[in-house]
């Protein structure tokens, strides 16, 4: 199965302006929006936090499944930027995410670790929780580095 990582020009084209971030281990424009906040991100794990805002809610007034998947991915995708070279692509193939309990208010925190590189693959996973402290959530995902960036397929 062919995906996007497999075809270069798939890419963004890394000097546009609007894509430049400060740094290599930052939120990016859509993070931002979200209000993410790292906390940590090195040796394969990474903490990062997340408020919740009217604006990061559904109809019935809890936390969007959205927003959450979104902290999870981003979480993973922090703590696999702790092993990598800076400016190496990579992005996510696969994700499953169990809803565990419902947010209803508060910051939520998301830890994350990943395990790899086997061949260009990483699998990662996150474990969300809410402001008291109670486990809301769970993520698994497998990213993979782009071609061309010094890892080899997994055989």
């Amino acid at each position: 199965m062919a995906t996007l990582l497999d075809s270069p020009d798939a890419l963004r084209d890394p000097e546009q302006e609007q894509f430049r971030l400060e740094g290599w281990i930052t939120t990016a424009p859509f993070e931002d929006l979200l209000q993410m906040q790292i906390d940590e991100a090195v040796s394969g794990r990474a903490v990062l936090r997340m408020p919740f805002t009217v604006k990061h809610s559904m109809g019935g007034g809890l936390m969007h499944g959205g927003a959450l998947t979104s902290l999870a991915d981003t979480a993973v995708a922090m703590a696999i930027k702790s092993v990598l070279n800076p400016g190496t692509h990579f992005a996510t193939l696969d994700l499953q995410a169990r809803f565990l309990a419902p947010v209803r208010e508060g910051e939520v925190r998301a830890e994350a670790q990943v395990d790899g590189p086997h061949g260009r693959d990483f699998k990662g996973e996150a474990r969300i929780f809410d402001a008291s402290g109670q486990e809301v959530y769970f993520f698994s995902s497998l990213f993979r580095v782009a071609r061309g960036q010094g890892y080899d397929d997994a055989g």
